[in-house]
């Protein structure tokens, strides 16, 4: 019997590369949505690749996507971060501005 592919790890994968682009071109949250629900399915995955080592394939895949998620959502703490300070620094300057 041939080889089967590896339940959730294209999931994991694909989770992944969403969470990074999203991140960059949309928004910081969808992006770290997507990282968490990536690294559920990347632990699921290996979970069950621990159990049935022998008869399941794309492994790799799964070890993309955990790498891949933890970068879109260290993209997406930072986003978070510099919006904070963005904002931060935006009511510091109308809070100590002279209007008249």
């Amino acid at each position: 019997m041939a080889n089967q592919t590896l339940h959730g790890s294209n999931n994991a994968l694909t989770y992944g590369i969403l969470s990074i682009v999203l991140t960059l071109f949309c928004c910081g949250p969808f992006g770290a949505i997507f990282s968490f629900i990536g690294l559920s399915n990347a632990k699921k995955a290996e979970n069950f690749y621990q159990n049935n080592s022998g008869s399941y394939n794309g492994y790799e895949n799964v070890k993309t996507g955990k790498i891949l998620c933890y970068i879109g959502l260290a993209l997406a703490a930072i986003l978070l971060i510099f919006t904070i300070i963005y904002f931060g620094l935006i009511i510091a300057f109308f809070a100590t501005a002279d209007f008249n």
